[in-house]
């Protein structure tokens, strides 16, 4: 009995090894092999979307989808197998896109069309960062997503702020334009709103009257000044993630400290430089 289960034990071991491990010419291979997939499964979702080539291929871009599913959720399987803890991976990024990645075939029984989600598992070529030793890159993005998380509060006052403008301008311009076609409802005007306040400009709905005009030029150059608001906002937290970063504990080594910091926020060390 025990000999079986340390052989079940090495093989989750191996299998570790080279779906989760890069270091080694097992693992490198695995993860380029994965990627190539993955791009190769997203093509063909792609061409199957393009109606002169589903007509023509549709059967066998079918195959070829259904078989990178069935490929993929026997990966997904192996790596629940191979992980200590199963479920903190099955909830990661990672696991939840490797999980996403398959589904969609699945429920595409049931309801077809959904199989177009599968290009979420593009998502999944992030691992690159990691086969390709770029992770630097990815603390980049470590401090991006500081900063974004830095700003959500003032950002959500400001969308708070942009959505009372637009509700207030849409019913304004339901009030002016209220006989032109298109202003039919005040949700239809605060659609144009939106439309207008973001410079798209579909140009579906336009204002006819003097006055519909000159408040929809208010609304555009209004939509200029509202885009660099929450640029400004993530920009002044990246400057400041940035500058707390490069302030490192000298006793554990940890970054990401304010800017008036005197002691470290992990384990209470002093962040005063050296005597010489």
């Amino acid at each position: 009995m025990e000999q079986p289960k340390r052989w079940w034990s090495a093989f989750r071991a191996e299998m570790a090894q080279v779906i989760f491990g890069h270091d080694t010419p097992a693992g490198k291979a695995f993860d380029v092999a994965l990627i190539a997939a993955i791009l190769a499964s997203v093509t063909a979702v792609m061409l199957e979307s393009v109606a002169t080539i589903r007509a023509e291929y549709g059967t066998w871009l079918k195959t070829v989808e259904w078989g990178f599913t069935l490929l993929f959720t026997v990966e997904y399987v192996a790596r629940l197998i191979c992980v200590q803890r199963r479920l903190r991976y099955a909830t990661s990024f990672f696991g939840l896109i490797d999980l996403a990645s398959i589904v969609p075939t699945y429920i595409s029984v049931a309801f077809p069309g959904t199989q177009y989600l599968l290009v979420i598992r593009i998502l999944r070529v992030l691992r690159v960062f990691r086969i390709l030793k770029l992770a630097e890159y990815v603390g980049e993005a470590d401090v991006l997503m500081e900063a974004l998380r830095a700003s959500r509060r003032k950002i959500a006052i400001f969308i708070a702020t942009v959505f009372a403008i637009t509700v207030v301008c849409g019913a304004l311009i339901y009030l002016i334009e209220g006989r032109t076609p298109g202003f039919t409802s005040i949700p239809k005007s605060i659609y144009w709103t939106i439309v207008t306040i973001t410079t798209v400009g579909y140009g579906d709905i336009a204002p006819q009257t003097a006055m519909g005009q000159l408040l929809a030029s208010a609304v555009m150059l209004l939509g200029y000044a509202i885009v660099a608001v929450p640029t400004g906002i993530v920009t002044v937290e990246l400057s400041r993630v940035r500058r707390g970063a490069s302030v490192k504990c000298a006793t554990c080594a940890s970054a990401g400290h304010d800017d008036d910091a005197k002691f470290c926020k992990r384990c209470g060390g002093s962040l005063a430089a050296p005597a010489a």
